[in-house]
């Protein structure tokens, strides 16, 4: 079982170590400091398992699930967090509550090789809305772009449409494609910001030039750049209530 092991505090990744040596099914095959690190190691080694520590700076570990995605198995490695604990308890992901002993580091790695046989996904987006409990709209969002991460502020983005299983930011002229559902970009943006349009589409409100009708109960929104997005009946009530 290949790992990449992913702690701020080198001590901590220096115990991991040691419980791995004795294992000679396990090969830990990078070490990473930070989540930014993690995602580079991630694409180039493509590992079995990570071990993630979930309090980080630049990135915590919940940043970093989402960059990783469903396809990759993670184990969890946590100082106390009551909501944290509970996510991962309810959605059954394995987790290492520090300090951890020897014992409990092998049970971890036996769960994690039947998860893998089963070849279960990672509940991704269930974890992170139960595990940070009430944290308040993001600042920013995060996309991984194979081994790099694109940091995208909120004030930065247009609005987002959802594109089959993916959904695309699009700021600056571009467009960011990441793993997610359109419902799920809705709980994590500021409510009072970003509206709901249409069911491909949310919106910065900040973006809009104005609303024109296009048809019988249908509108398009006008965007300052000149793009034209179409705007639902539900979606105009909603849009009316904020502007």
């Amino acid at each position: 079982m290949r790992i990449v092991v992913v702690d701020d505090e080198p001590l901590a990744r220096g115990v991991v170590r040691e419980f791995a040596a004795a294992d000679p099914d396990i090969e830990i095959v990078a070490e990473c400091a930070n989540g930014f690190e993690a995602v580079k190691a991630v694409a180039d080694h493509q590992p079995d398992l990570v071990l993630l520590d979930v309090q980080m700076p630049k990135l915590d570990g919940f940043e970093v699930l989402e960059l990783l995605g469903r396809d990759q198995s993670v184990v969890f490695i946590t100082a106390y967090d009551q909501y944290a604990l509970r996510a991962f308890d309810v959605h059954a992901v394995d987790y290492l509550l520090k300090p951890f002993s020897a014992e409990r580091f092998e049970e971890a790695m036996a769960r994690a090789r039947e998860r893998l046989r089963a070849r279960r996904p990672t509940p991704v987006q269930e974890i992170v809305r139960d595990a940070k409990g009430r944290t308040g709209p993001v600042e920013r969002v995060l996309i991984r772009d194979g081994a790099n991460v694109h940091v995208l502020p909120v004030d930065a983005i247009d609005y987002v449409e959802a594109q089959d299983d993916y959904v695309a930011y699009k700021s600056a002229g571009k467009l960011y494609l990441k793993d997610q559902t359109l419902g799920a970009v809705e709980t994590t943006l500021d409510p009072a910001r970003f509206v709901r349009i249409h069911r491909s589409y949310v919106l910065n409100i900040d973006r809009i030039s104005k609303v024109e009708l296009y048809a019988k109960d249908s509108r398009v929104a006008i965007l300052r750049d000149g793009t034209r997005l179409p705007v639902s009946r539900a979606g105009y009530a909603r849009l009316a209530e904020l502007l």
